[in-house]
């Protein structure tokens, strides 16, 4: 009994052995209170604002030059097709690009493509992107004229899907798509043209459309339609009601 009694009594001293070294061991936890007042003492010693303000740097007005930096280029590829036309148009294309963007261009024989750089003269930093798109909407079978807008006009886009990107379309099925999209004598195209305000260009199975955000969405939606089979009457009813909606909306 005496033995069962020493062996009861160990433990107990080794238990409150242990409390009493995890109890040194715990840091003492702050209250909310004392650490709010102790971040309000520091932020008597904190910099206000009128210092702040002080403290900051002036810095001259930085040149043209250094806001432009390097010279950069563009390079427009032209295919075989479209050589003739940039040879009749060249002096339109050539003209605004220089006299109004202020840009270096040439057309280099060897890779067969538009450069386009910029100069000392060039003073717009969205001019580089505009000649790009001038140039590139000629390319792919634009007027000069209409191309010429996207120079003029910042909120101007260029969209090109292809017809077969809308429904797989195959041999003579594809060719009356095609068909239905341009119409009698280009009479369909020139109608969805007219009515949503851009200007197609139809070439082989692509689809090229230029004009604001929601006027290719108009021409969109037509020329989708028709790929898919609608009669043009039906076309002509739905984007004239779309156009009359947001004539009435602006």
């Amino acid at each position: 009994v005496e033995m069962d009694s020493d062996k009861n009594q160990t433990p107990e001293v080794e238990v409150g052995a242990e409390s009493k070294n995890d109890s040194e061991s715990f840091t003492k936890v702050k209250s909310k209170k004392t650490q709010k007042r102790k971040r309000e003492q520091d932020g008597v010693d904190m910099d206000t604002e009128d210092s702040v303000a002080n403290k900051r740097p002036q810095f001259p007005p930085i040149s043209a030059d250094k806001l432009r930096g390097p010279d950069e280029m563009r390079k427009i590829p032209v295919p075989g097709h479209r050589y003739t036309p940039l040879k009749e148009n060249w002096l339109k294309i050539f003209t605004p690009i220089v006299e109004n963007l202020q840009l270096q261009v040439r057309f280099n024989l060897k890779t067969r493509s538009v450069e386009i750089k910029t100069c000392k003269e060039t003073q717009d930093i969205s001019a580089l992107t505009k000649a790009a798109d001038f140039v590139r909407a000629f390319i792919l079978g634009f007027q000069v004229e209409d191309a010429m807008a996207l120079i003029r006009l910042d909120e101007l886009f260029l969209e090109t899907f292809d017809v077969t990107d809308v429904k797989p379309l195959k041999g003579d099925h594809l060719s009356r798509a095609i068909g239905r999209i341009a119409g009698k004598g280009g009479k369909t195209k020139f109608t969805i043209e007219n009515v949503t305000k851009t200007r197609i260009v139809l070439a082989d199975t692509k689809v090229h459309i230029l004009g604001s955000f929601q006027n290719i969405k108009m021409a969109r939606t037509a020329i989708c339609n028709l790929i898919l089979g609608s009669p043009p009457s039906k076309v002509y009813g739905n984007i004239r009601m779309v156009a009359s909606r947001t004539a009435e909306r602006f």
